[in-house]
């Protein structure tokens, strides 16, 4: 067993702004298929998430990506966009992808989009997915640039990081990083020894309180599971929500051989609610606390919605922690 502990606004777009903003590459082909062959006008047809045809560009040069997974997603496959979302709970990206994030233009948050800010832009092609609020402004955002809708709420996360490849015309570089992916899981898992089949039990600290995250076929959730380690009782099946809040009363529902636990920045915002966590009664007769296994993370990458990237931040953390 690992001897340490890891240390621990919608506004409506002036015409003006929106014309400009409709200087796309050409309008689609007339040919069926989820995505058809590149035509004479540069563009091809995609079918979203929705059961939409959506024509794109056959090389998409200026994108904007309006929710977290869409955003890892397109930066996993050297895109970098012009215009953004802001992480959960932060004013710029998730920390976890400022770095290459570049100069995205955060125009949105996961509750809502600048559609001024955004038109401004003058995209050639819009990403989403319904983890954003902005999933029922797709007719405002139609008007703008073609708009796709890469995954419903809950998608496997695998399944989401392809749809937002075949957008962007990059489905077998997103296939390479995958193989890659589950090769590395493949090697994690044999190297778990005594714990293998662990109990893993993930919480974001927020106002003084924890949330149960990382449930169902999420990045982390599925990460988890590829590897072969159990999650507490209360954190199996799909969520109700993106986290589900724990009373003080029931810390010992978030229990587990290990404990990975985080915020929404920062590994060292993690440390500070660590420190805040453990002058909580009832909190240092938790297993994982007793047994030093409860592990601060970047929470950034465990506990917002993402994609390939959060996924490798998952995966390296879990393997550093527990691999013998």
């Amino acid at each position: 067993m690992s001897p340490a502990r890891a240390s621990r606004r919608t506004v409506l777009v002036p015409a003006a702004v929106v014309t400009g903003a409709l200087l796309l590459t050409g309008c689609g082909d007339d040919g069926g298929g989820d995505s058809a062959g590149g035509s004479e006008t540069g563009t091809r047809q995609v079918t979203d998430a929705t059961g939409r045809k959506v024509d794109v560009p056959a090389e998409p040069r200026k994108v904007v990506t309006l929710s977290e997974p869409t955003l890892d997603a397109a930066l996993a496959l050297g895109i970098e966009p012009a215009g953004a979302t802001a992480g959960r709970g932060q004013k710029g990206v998730s920390t976890y992808l400022a770095d290459k994030a570049g100069e995205a233009q955060v125009v949105a948050t996961v509750a809502e989009a600048d559609m001024e800010k955004l038109a401004a832009l003058q995209p050639d092609l819009i990403l989403l997915d319904e983890t954003t609020a902005v999933k029922g402004e797709v007719s405002k955002l139609e008007s703008i640039a073609p708009t796709v809708v890469t995954a419903k709420l809950n998608e496997d996360w695998k399944k989401a990081f392809t749809a937002t490849a075949d957008a962007l015309n990059r489905k077998a570089e997103a296939e390479k990083i995958l193989t890659g992916f589950d090769a590395d899981v493949t090697a994690a898992k044999g190297k778990l020894g005594e714990n293998a089949g662990a109990v893993v039990s993930v919480i974001r600290w927020q106002n003084k309180a924890p949330s149960a995250v990382g449930r169902g076929v999420g990045h982390v959730g599925a990460t988890l599971t590829a590897l072969g380690l159990q999650r507490p009782e209360d954190q199996q099946g799909v969520g109700t929500g993106h986290s589900e809040p724990v009373s003080l009363e029931k810390l010992s529902t978030i229990d587990g051989d290990w404990l990975f636990f985080g915020t929404l920045g920062e590994k060292a915002d993690g440390e500070k609610a660590y420190a805040e966590a453990q002058k909580v009664p009832n909190f240092s007769r938790l297993k994982a606390e007793q047994e030093g296994h409860v592990v601060v993370v970047q929470g950034s990458a465990w506990n917002s919605a993402g994609g390939p990237l959060a996924a490798r931040i998952v995966l390296d953390d879990v393997t550093k922690a527990l691999a013998s």
